[in-house]
């Protein structure tokens, strides 16, 4: 199995080494997996697991982009673009820790894989570089993650039972057929299946009037305008040397995208006391980069402990807390158990202060900490904080992900910026004492629980829309979720060599006068240009995709929007595909079943919640269970009937 990559991005055909497989054509596949990223090669995996009988399945394996890597981990990509997890968190297999009914096949996790001396005869020479370096806590490139999961599925495949056709192509319909699902590509290619799993991953969302009036005015004005999406499917180079430019979104995506334009460019990261102490030497071809977003604050860092973290232990809002109100149904998020989260994620900032810096606190340990901050109300909790605390160390738990200065000036502004830098550089190098690290650990674990509140109905339907998933998601992507910390200390060094500055909260951009135009939260400055990107992704919410499969499921009927249903008798429609709750079959716009059509994944993620987060060794994985459950469905559909008596 291939993985060269000049044939990435190219419709075409791939024939798994025993030579079987249709090329696109008549012949009907046992399954025919759409999404070839690691969600399709677990659900490859798990039917290799399970399928017992004489002759091996036939599987055509479909991606746009590359089959085995998908979109996010395609091995063409540039090696700026990294993980933002552990090397240590990534797997394909399953073991005990996943509840599910069909056997655990081992196999190597990301890091087995990297120590292995076996090495396959078609594997890019670069890989050998990247993995000489690479330890558990490591963060890889999303390139070598790719080739890990291509190695996989290769493996996997070599067990014999299954014969798996490779496929490159965007698929945009899939048809009933009598007992068959006709599979639909763009470029007119059908394939046909006894059944079809959906396995696709970060879908996109079409533009937006917001999006296509910027890129209207854009071409107007003979200005530069990179739109929201995948970072590898954007030219970043169209974006001038010397130049301001303006970039909106500071997540994820953000830190990649600034690393291919200084480092990719042929800038420099000098490293002093620490890997972390950085100084940038510029090269002159990277642009002056403008950056805000609605928060004004980049993701917080990751930390580095010279091996994986220790887990957060919570003394407020613990899991035998978190039992009990898993138990109360149609509970009100903001008001029935964010304050306990707000006093747990307090009490983490204050507690490792005392550890730290006892004078800055007035409490004697961490037990009269818990007493003082049990049962305060939500409102009264920065009165306390501030009753505990000097100055220096008040929190804010309502501007957690925000500057805590509100409408500065630019002299004030530009004070609290090196205050900011100095704090991420202490929460990446000293975790186990740094205040802010210690929040963001707290932040991890209950946000895994808030999940299980909601697997559970524990939370009101109205709730779980306005404010789990309306702010609290992205809050915990913004503390919990954010960059490798070696990407965090190279911002750090461009913002203090000029090459980055931070424009503040509530970041907005108009063209004016031919040119894009920036305002924010900090009084007194305006920011022009002639070049505008925005970093963040094109969040791919089913109801405003633009994936051409999934509109033409949902625009013909044939799907529909999953909705929840609230005490009161009501109903609320999230933006996720509608699917059986046993066995995650499409429900057309009736709610009726297609057996022959399970959907796992993002695209259906309010009925797979966790299914989006990549399988970790030794965590039960909801990406992994929905895979099992969906080779077992298969292979009830595709074994031969044995007739009784």
């Amino acid at each position: 199995m291939s993985l060269s990559t000049d044939l990435v991005g190219q419709q075409h055909t791939h024939t798994s080494p025993d030579g079987a497989g249709a090329q696109g054509g008549a012949d009907v596949h046992d399954v025919v997996v759409v999404g070839g990223g690691p969600r399709g090669v677990s659900v490859v995996e798990r039917l290799t697991a399970r399928h017992e009988g004489p002759d091996p399945l036939r599987v055509a394996l479909v991606d746009a982009v590359e089959v085995g890597a998908g979109a996010t981990w395609r091995t063409d990509q540039t090696p700026h673009f990294l993980n933002n997890t552990y090397a240590a968190h990534t797997t394909v297999y399953p073991d005990d820790s996943t509840p599910m009914d069909g056997p655990v096949t081992p196999g190597p996790d990301l890091v087995a894989w990297a120590a292995s001396p076996e090495a396959p005869a078609d594997r890019p020479a670069w890989v050998a570089e990247e993995l000489r370096d690479l330890r558990p806590w490591s963060y890889p490139t999303r390139r070598l993650q790719g080739v890990y999961f291509r190695e996989q599925l290769a493996a996997v495949v070599a067990r014999g039972r299954v014969q798996v056709t490779e496929v490159v192509g965007t698929v945009v319909d899939v048809a009933a057929e009598g007992p068959s699902r006709v599979v639909r590509l763009a470029d007119g290619r059908t394939l046909r299946g006894r059944v079809v799993v959906l396995a696709q991953g970060m879908v996109q969302g079409r533009r937006s009037a917001r999006t296509q009036a910027l890129a209207d005015a854009a071409a107007e004005h003979g200005l530069v305008y990179v739109e929201p999406g995948m970072p590898a499917e954007r030219d970043w180079s169209v974006l001038p040397e010397g130049e301001h430019v303006l970039v909106a979104g500071l997540g994820a995506n953000f830190f990649d995208v600034v690393a291919q334009l200084t480092a990719g460019r042929g800038g420099r990261f000098v490293a002093g006391a620490t890997p972390f102490d950085l100084t940038y030497v510029p090269s002159g071809r990277e642009p002056h980069l403008l950056v805000g977003s609605r928060r004004g604050l980049p993701y917080r860092s990751k930390s580095f402990y010279g091996a994986l973290p220790p887990r957060y232990l919570p003394r407020i809002a613990t899991p035998d807390w978190f039992d009990e109100a898993a138990r109360v149904p149609g509970q009100d998020f903001a008001a029935d158990l964010w304050p306990q989260l707000a006093r747990e994620l307090v009490l983490a900032h204050l507690a490792t202060l005392l550890e730290r810096r006892p004078s800055a606190v007035r409490a004697a340990s961490t037990g009269e900490l818990v007493d003082r901050l049990t049962g305060v109300p939500l409102e009264d909790l920065n009165g306390v904080v501030q009753e505990l605390a000097d100055p220096e160390w008040w929190i804010d738990v309502t501007r957690l992900d925000r500057p805590d200065v509100v409408r500065p000036d630019g002299a004030e502004w530009d004070a609290w910026v090196e205050r900011w830098r100095a704090a991420e550089l202490d929460s990446i190098t000293s975790p186990l004492l740094s205040p802010r690290a210690a929040v963001n650990r707290a932040f991890a674990a209950l946000r895994v629980q808030v999940g299980r509140l909601v697997s559970a109905g524990a939370i009101d339907a109205r709730s779980v829309a306005t404010d789990v998933q309306g702010w609290f998601d992205a809050l915990g992507l913004a503390l919990a979720s954010g960059p490798p910390p070696e990407r965090t200390a190279q911002l750090l060094a461009l913002v203090e060599a000029g090459v980055v500055e931070l424009v503040g909260e509530e970041m907005t951009v108009t063209v004016e006068g031919g040119a894009f135009v920036a305002r924010s939260a900090v009084r007194g400055r305006v920011h022009g240009a002639r070049a505008f990107a925005e970093t963040r992704m094109s969040k791919g919410h089913v109801d405003i995709t633009h994936d051409p499969l999934l509109r033409s499921l949902l625009d013909s009927g044939r799907a529909r929007l999953h909705t929840r249903r609230a005490p009161d008798g009501g109903s609320v429609t999230t933006r996720s595909l509608d699917v059986s709750a046993d066995r995650y079959l499409l429900l057309d716009a009736a709610g009726v079943a297609d057996e022959r059509v399970v959907v796992l994944g993002i695209p259906a993620g309010d009925v797979q919640p966790g299914s989006a987060i990549g399988a970790t060794p030794g965590t039960p994985s909801p990406l992994l269970a929905g895979a099992d459950r969906a080779a077992a469905h298969a292979l009830e559909l595709v074994r031969p009937r044995v007739p009784v008596g």
